[in-house]
């Protein structure tokens, strides 16, 4: 074409980067189109020749991780008190969501859960004395993750609390996690009043001896089974679950009426269920949970096997890198509100519930979940476009958990921490918002990215391990990597 040609031609815009360009052009009504494009999050030469030096066997393990994950059988097998089910669980500690944290450092709703896990425990009277005792260094603290285990919001699981058993029936990997709570003013998003003491309570002494009878009796109930159905009828399991709790209760409401010991008892705990959308949620989770930890350790891997947050920091962990957390400060999610509240009184992000997105539901596929967006302050487009972001930085798509509005796509699995540094795109996570102080709840549910520097940290611990330098094992040590400017 002839350069006098160019000009009597129709312009064809093509806007790379920022989106606000591109609006200005459909405001004029120029037709263009708009590339998202994002620089990496890594330019450091020296560190992708190591990568490229290294793909082959990257790419094996990968591989391999991905067979792992993608086979894994999660399945409900029973119930039973934490410190008498789960390894290493002793009176003395007390796990908590997301990598390893102080007391000093805790924000204010896991510092609330935990007074009123020690209250619950009757290792306190009052809100005073469990301050007290939990600065005192007689309580031990560490993650969930470090003991098999996973909870939302602050995590707290205690000594006396009944937990779920999820087993991996491909590998043999077991789970733990505590029953859900409810909505409204309850621990996991840091209140402690004595309502929330008296749940606790109801869990452990009428709901956990119910349900323990009645797995007994079934024997084993199918997670993966469930999921999969559920992303079918509506839910992305993490911050919707209706579907998914709803199948569940089928699956054990006949055990629980003839275990039971009087039909009242049966027709609370039945009620429990039924009015609690989010029972499923701490299944789901778990089932993620045992499904990734079977990909743990596998050398050269750069498989993001866990995502975690405790209110105060983000953490990652990769397959190839051991159990060594990689952490960066965690971010305020964009949330709608409830009447009263905003985003000033919001604590940055919280939970193991990531662990969903991890294993390729929650916020990666919130595209099987229009009903969710308008809670979470977006819109079914939006939805869409959330999940078809997250195959760009994933190795695989699911086999067994697919999303009708995509054609039946399966959903995107395993975050490949090569591909969030090349695309800059960071994983996308759906969330609730608890309040900054302890005491007061749940305020809003929203959504995030996770913030860049745990990936950063993370592909440069990765790096170090080809490399053959030591990446800590230590269960207890944050991995500290200086972020390149």
């Amino acid at each position: 074409m002839a350069i006098q040609d160019l000009f009597r031609s129709d312009l064809k815009v093509v806007n790379i980067g920022l989106s606000s360009f591109n609006q200005a052009l459909n405001d004029s009504r120029t037709p263009s189109v708009h590339v998202a494009w994002r620089p990496p999050l890594s330019g450091d030469r020296e560190a992708w020749a190591v990568i490229e030096k290294n793909k082959t066997r990257i790419d094996e393990a990968n591989e391999r991780a991905m067979r792992i994950i993608l086979s894994g059988r999660p399945v409900l097998t029973g119930m039973g008190r934490a410190k008498e089910v789960i390894p290493g669980m002793r009176d003395d500690l007390f796990l908590h969501a997301g990598p390893p944290i102080t007391w000093q450092r805790m924000c204010g709703p896991m510092r609330g859960a935990v007074m009123g896990a020690l209250i619950y425990e009757r290792r306190a009277k009052t809100p005073e004395e469990a301050v007290k005792l939990a600065a005192s260094g007689k309580i031990a603290f560490s993650p969930c993750h470090e003991y098999g285990a996973v909870g939302p919001m602050a995590g707290i699981i205690s000594p006396s609390m009944p937990v779920f058993i999820i087993d991996n029936e491909e590998t043999e990997t077991q789970a733990y996690t505590t029953m859900n709570e409810g909505l409204g003013k309850v621990l996991r998003y840091g209140a402690y009043g004595e309502d929330v003491v008296e749940r606790l309570r109801w869990l452990e002494n009428s709901l956990f001896p119910v349900l323990q009878r009645a797995m007994a009796k079934v024997g084993r109930i199918d997670l993966k089974n469930i999921i999969a159905q559920a992303l079918h009828m509506g839910d992305e399991v993490h911050n919707r679950n209706r579907a998914a709790t709803s199948l569940f209760y089928r699956a054990l409401a006949p055990a629980i009426v003839r275990t039971s010991e009087d039909a009242e008892t049966a027709a609370r705990v039945l009620e429990f269920i039924n009015g609690n959308d989010h029972f499923f949620l701490n299944l789901s989770m778990a089932a993620c949970k045992a499904t990734l930890d079977a990909a743990r350790n596998i050398p050269g891997s750069s498989i993001a096997i866990a995502m975690a947050r405790n209110g105060t920091d983000f953490g990652v962990q990769l397959s190839g890198t051991g159990r060594t957390w990689f952490t960066g400060p965690a971010d305020v999610p964009d949330a709608l509100y409830f009447p009263g509240f905003s985003k000033a009184d919001a604590n940055p992000d919280i939970g193991d519930s990531a662990i969903t997105e991890t294993g390729g539901l929650g916020g990666f596929a919130l595209a099987a979940s229009p009903a969710i967006v308008q809670f979470v302050g977006g819109n079914a487009e939006e939805a869409l476009t959330y999940t078809k972001r997250m195959y760009d930085i994933t190795a695989a798509e699911h086999t067994a958990y697919q999303i009708p509005q995509l054609n039946f796509r399966g959903t995107p699995i395993g975050i490949d921490v090569r591909k969030v540094m090349a695309t800059g795109i960071l994983p996308f996570i759906d969330t609730g918002v608890a309040h900054k102080d302890p005491g007061v709840g749940q305020i809003g549910a929203g959504v995030l990215t996770a913030p860049a520097e745990p990936f950063i940290k993370a592909f440069e611990g990765f790096v170090a391990s080809l490399k053959g330098g030591q990446v800590s094992l230590d269960l207890n040590r944050v991995k500290s990597a200086k972020v390149k400017s």
